[in-house]
């Protein structure tokens, strides 16, 4: 069941979603609370799994991570072992940044980052091609990132 939130509690996920550092007092004064109600709110979203974790976002470039690849998968089989053993598979590769079980033509959807085009050659032929049940692979390489937000409108 999701969990209900007042304005006051949009307010202080929008605020932590666009600084997660912001101090307790500075929060406080932008939802129009003291710091000891807005603390006790926070546990609350946070208890409720509102709040997942906190985390620092990286530039992607400046970590040496420019090239982002979005690639679609074909399994042969739609079965649920299948699908299992896929995104458990998946979810230890860490160039792979999302994942998606999808409708339509294509069984996944993924955001694959890589340091360069050898990369991701490495990852494609010793990891993507290598597992059981992969009936087809299609690449596409972003040339720009238009725009990228962790931010759900959430406020």
């Amino acid at each position: 069941m999701p969990t209900e939130l007042d304005a006051i509690d949009r307010k202080i996920l929008h605020h932590l979603q666009q600084d997660g550092r912001m101090s307790l007092a500075d929060l406080a004064d932008q939802v129009g609370l003291s710091p000891s109600p807005c603390l006790r709110r926070i546990r609350i979203l946070e208890k409720a799994g509102v709040i997942a974790r906190y985390a620092a976002v990286l530039n992607q470039q400046a970590v040496g991570l420019p090239v982002s690849v979005f690639i679609s998968v074909k399994l042969e089989k739609q079965k649920q072992d299948a699908l299992d053993r896929f995104a458990k598979t998946i979810a230890r590769w860490p160039e792979v940044m999302e994942c998606y079980l999808m409708t339509g033509p294509r069984d996944y959807w993924l955001r694959v980052v890589v340091p360069d085009l050898a990369a991701y050659e490495r990852f494609l032929k010793e990891k993507l091609t290598r597992l059981d049940g992969v009936a087809s692979i299609e690449s596409s390489f972003a040339l720009e990132q238009v725009k990228y937000s962790s931010v759900l409108p959430v406020g």
